[in-house]
């Protein structure tokens, strides 16, 4: 049976989700909550990898198994093996054509920054900050030049092993909540593929133009010069929350989980 598994986690403790020998990544603690439950080795596949520090309202993986259980015992048996900063919010036996990443239409990511002259606290690991004030409308205005299919290659980081760089960004929304002196920013991308640090590198760019320190059109100088150096730094990973792949509807499977409700 091949089943797929919604899995939220704060991705601060970890190294990233790919496994790697120091079992400090998070499909290492995946795979090894899955072994305890069912009392043998489990291999999975994901949607799409998150660096370090990224967090993840609904990575969607997949697997082989054996084992016929219901739903529910696939939920709570492996979240019982799993730190309290990792919980499986779904899982849902799919045909043996379905697969975590090749089957994703696109992919969905969310970025919270908080506008605030303080560092954040409550917060920390879980927002990005900025001390400067950020102008909505330039920002708004910078993100339409990044809409569509493009090289990013200004994005994107050096240890990026996509084979290429041009990829389809469909949706950039911005909004804000909150009074002036501190603002929550949401940032939501979806895309058919994203490069290594590639959000991260837009909200470096996006931070600029809304604090004033470039002005909107310099985003479409940064994208067509197709080099990392006329960009800015790259952001920090702390507000960034993989959303999650697009399916096709034929598959049934989840859209969000309740990890989306509490993000401002």
């Amino acid at each position: 049976m091949r089943l797929a598994l919604g899995v939220s986690y704060h991705g601060s403790p970890y190294l990233g989700w790919q496994s790697q020998p120091s079992g400090q990544t998070l499909q290492d603690q995946l795979e090894k909550a899955l072994a305890q439950f069912c009392e043998q080795p489990v291999h999975t596949l994901c949607a799409g990898r998150t660096d370090a520090g990224v967090h993840g309202l609904m990575q969607v993986v997949h697997l082989d198994t054996l084992l016929d259980r219901e739903p529910c015992s696939w939920v709570r048996g492996t979240n019982r093996f799993l730190p309290r900063d990792i919980a499986v919010q779904w899982a849902q036996p799919v045909p043996d054509t379905f697969h975590a990443r090749a089957s994703a239409l696109a992919r969905r990511y969310v970025y919270l920054l908080l506008e605030s002259p303080v560092r954040p606290s409550l917060e920390a690991g879980r927002v990005g900050w900025t001390f400067r004030p950020l102008d909505a409308a330039a920002m708004s205005a910078a993100a339409q030049h990044l809409l569509g299919e493009h090289d990013f290659t200004s994005f994107r980081a050096s240890a990026c092993q996509a084979l290429s760089p041009v990829k389809t960004l469909r949706r950039i929304d911005i909004s804000c909540r909150g009074p002036e002196l501190a603002r929550y920013w949401r940032f939501e991308f979806e895309g058919n593929a994203f490069l290594h640090h590639m959000i991260r590198n837009i909200m470096g760019c996006q931070v600029h133009v809304g604090a004033g320190l470039q002005p909107s059109h310099w985003m479409h100088q940064v994208l067509q010069a197709r080099s990392r150096d006329v960009a800015a730094p790259t952001f920090a990973p702390d507000g960034l929350y993989f959303a999650g792949p697009v399916y096709g509807p034929e598959w049934g499977l989840p859209t969000c989980t309740p990890a989306f409700d509490w993000l401002p």
